[in-house]
């Protein structure tokens, strides 16, 4: 499903793929696992995240299993295209805290030839659709839907509940403030949802 095909790039445009899904679905893993492949292919690879970022180290992409990708921080999604000259590829993680002009950063890229790799939750702890993620995945060739497992009942999970007080949209945390959870244990944990 995702090519790694180094012939021709010059004549064909670029696409968009989206890997969405709760905390602790493996978001970032898969992102690292294409990012690799491409610089096997011998491809030009960059990759971004937001400033704002900082769980694990202030530069490097890290993944929950502790895999790291070499990126570029930045405060907003236009910063992106100051680095795009010469690239066969570009990824982003947490892009959901990225602003309202990703999409169409995103667009761009891709216009110009060039593979757009994407990460994010596509919902926020309130399972509501969450920043430019849903604009990126409505404009992608592929979109990746990962899964947690539910910390609850073992199901398959793709809700973010958020474990500790606070209605602030963004907080940034892991897993002593948020656990992933399937449906139906995330409704119960909403007041007057459960049966």
């Amino acid at each position: 499903m995702f090519l790694e095909n180094t012939a021709n790039l010059t004549k064909r445009l670029g696409w968009i793929e989206v890997i969405c899904g709760s905390m602790f679905s493996g978001k970032t893993e898969e992102l690292i696992r294409r990012l690799n492949r491409a610089r096997i292919a011998k491809q030009r690879v960059e990759i971004f995240k937001p400033e704002i970022d900082k769980r694990y180290d202030e530069i490097n992409v890290v993944s929950h299993n502790e895999n790291s990708i070499r990126s570029i921080p930045v405060q907003s999604s236009s910063q992106i295209l100051m680095f795009i000259e010469g690239c066969d590829v570009i990824g982003i993680d947490e892009a959901q805290f990225l602003d309202a002009d990703l999409p169409a950063v995103c667009n761009y890229i891709a216009n110009q030839g060039i593979r757009v790799i994407v990460a994010g939750l596509d919902m926020d702890f309130q399972g509501n659709p969450f920043g430019p993620i849903p604009a990126i995945m409505s404009a992608a060739e592929y979109v990746t839907k990962v899964h947690a497992i539910c910390m609850r009942c073992g199901d398959l999970a793709h809700y973010s509940h958020r474990t500790v007080q606070g209605d602030k949209l963004v907080m940034l945390g892991e897993k002593e403030s948020y656990e992933p959870l399937c449906r139906k244990c995330y409704l119960d944990q909403k007041v007057g949802w459960a049966d």
